[in-house]
């Protein structure tokens, strides 16, 4: 295998194909066979579509955050470097451990509902019934098999899924509303004629359900250094994600509630993810209900697949700044993929799936959602924290970004996301389907809790044995740390002509070049017209400590005081 430690290669991906990953991750047609259906049941009618507007708005509001913040630092690791950017160096390692647990947790839940999608397609067309281990080894070498190819090849798989997902989608919606139930479309589809609903405990629970059906969005700005424009293509995938992500769960909830009749849709819904299914068999062919079920497989697919691919970049960009070990942080040289980090995630994500058909696990449509909610919920903390941090660093370092990209828009983000959180914690058991004092429904928080700790512990050991790597974090492996220059000798400083060496003003002195590990001081003074210059035995300057004027914050070192001389 050769491998080098390049950089992932620029300019493979556009703003269209990151917006496809990022929709492919967020897998809508499982939020729309499995959540949609039992929101519906509960009588939530119109308020679901709603829910999904309202979520979507709040994101696009998160959007214009991350886009500056993408702007300003294009980087593999994209939550990860800007949190520790805006919110320090343990908040980016809590941003990281965060993103790779969640998306792991959620990764699995669709190994656990691959195997039910696969079931009825395997059975109605070659009369087969496989397990679920069976299914879930087969995506697992599928994906394990594109996650180390060049970034053009997965990304091309996972449009294609994501385009025949919309695509699919977009038909069967638009025949429920061509053919309505009853013959036509009335307001009570959307309309909320019971303003009483909207004080119901319900509505936080459908507001929490459906921010975290957007769960996965974020892993397009994983993609940020291979984009045509590394500073821009990111950030337009983004916004895409999240209006196509809207539109299909939005828009399709809405037809499903028009073809089953506003009255009729909560005893409809009754019949769980065969709902989507049963309403396209009374409209189409049965052969685009059978396309509709190679959908959802696919979909699930394509999911696990992006979320392989936002995961190895993680573990790239922490490996590429010797915050794991180094070699996750090598590419392979012709594909410039990251494939050691790519070959990780697959080991993990096998020995996982090994591990549960050795317990004997039978995991189903239940431990996917329990797996799905979980990771969904740590991927939300993670969005609220990438939204402190831009309004955090926007405002203390401005740049180009207008007063509603760099507060207004952040701000209300901000304050929405942390809203949505608590609601989410809050009715945590009924997002689990299961009784409050059940295990798991405290295990879940005692997860989460423990990832952020682990993660400051981590930094804090980095921090007191590995210095320089520790002001590396966030900096996309380019460390730069500011070292005190040296004290001038007195007649050197004072006699006439003496100066010092650009860049280093009173005891602030040089920087490393970006690349390098260390630190080089420039010349402390010039020698004294008409004098011989003496020249001292030159030294290597000490690594600073955490806080020595200026140490690990190279951006501030000119805001700050020299210290004492």
């Amino acid at each position: 295998m050769e491998t080098s430690e390049a950089d992932l290669a620029a300019g493979r991906v556009g703003a269209a194909s990151i917006a496809f990953h990022g929709v492919a991750a967020t897998a809508p047609v499982v939020t729309l066979v499995t959540v949609v259906p039992a929101a519906l049941a509960d009588g939530a009618g119109p308020l679901v579509p709603w829910s999904f507007a309202v979520a979507g708005l709040i994101l696009l509001l998160f959007c214009a955050g991350q886009a500056a913040m993408i702007r300003r630092f294009p980087s593999a690791g994209a939550a990860y470097s800007q949190v520790a950017h805006g919110l320090g160096r343990p908040g980016g390692l809590a941003a990281a451990w965060l993103a790779i647990a969640g998306y792991h947790a959620i990764q699995f839940g669709l190994y656990a509902l691959a195997g039910h999608a696969a079931a009825p397609l395997l059975s109605s067309l070659l009369g087969l019934t496989a397990p679920w281990w069976a299914v879930a080894a087969g995506c697992w070498a599928i994906v394990a098999l594109c996650g180390t190819m060049r970034i053009e090849v997965a990304a091309a798989v996972i449009g294609f899924f994501a385009v025949a997902q919309v695509a699919v989608l977009a038909g069967v919606g638009a025949a429920g509303v061509m053919q309505p139930a009853g013959g036509r479309i009335t307001v009570g589809s959307i309309r909320i004629d019971d303003p009483a609903v909207l004080d119901r405990p319900a509505l936080g629970l459908l507001l929490a359900v459906a921010a975290l059906a957007f769960a996965g969005f974020e892993s397009s700005a994983t993609h940020a250094e291979e984009g045509f424009q590394p500073r821009r293509s990111a950030g337009f995938g983004g916004y895409w994600t999240v209006l196509l992500v809207t539109l299909l769960l939005g828009g399709f909830s809405w037809s499903m509630i028009v073809a089953a009749g506003p009255d009729r849709v909560a005893a409809a819904a009754t019949r769980g993810p065969e709902l989507l299914f049963d309403l396209a068999g009374e409209r189409l062919a049965p052969w685009a209900v059978t396309l509709g079920r190679m959908l959802l497989f696919a979909g699930v697919l394509a999911a696990i697949l992006a979320l392989h691919t936002a995961i190895a970049r993680y573990l790239y960009a922490l490996g590429r700044e010797r915050v794991l070990p180094a070699v996750l942080g090598r590419t392979r040289r012709r594909t410039a993929a990251p494939r050691a980090a790519s070959v990780t995630q697959s080991l993990i994500a096998g020995a996982a799936l090994a591990g549960a058909h050795a317990a004997g696990a039978d995991p189903g449509p239940r431990t996917a959602r329990w797996l799905i909610a979980g990771g969904a919920l740590g991927i939300l903390i993670l969005v609220l924290l990438v939204a402190v941090a831009a309004l955090l660093r926007l405002n203390r370092v401005p740049g180009p970004e207008g007063p509603w990209g760099r507060f207004v828009a952040p701000v209300l983000c901000t304050v929405s996301l942390a809203s949505l959180v608590l609601l989410a914690f809050r009715d945590l058991p009924a997002l689990l389907d299961l009784p409050a004092g059940y295990p798991l429904v405290k295990a879940i928080p005692a997860a989460l809790a423990a990832c952020v700790l682990l993660a400051v512990a981590h930094a804090l050991l980095l921090r007191r044995f590995r210095p320089v790597c520790y002001a590396g974090i966030g900096l996309a492996g380019t460390p730069v740390v500011i070292t005190p220059a040296a004290p001038e000798p007195l007649a050197a400083s004072t006699g006439p002509g003496a100066s010092t060496a650009p860049g280093a003003s009173g005891a602030s002195g040089a920087s490393t070049a970006p690349g390098a590990s260390g630190a080089s001081t420039a010349p402390a003074a010039s020698a004294v017209p008409g004098q011989a210059a003496s020249h001292a035995e030159p030294t290597a300057p000490a690594i600073p400590r955490q806080r020595d004027p200026g140490a690990h914050r190279p951006e501030r070192i000119s805001q700050r005081s020299p210290g004492p001389e």
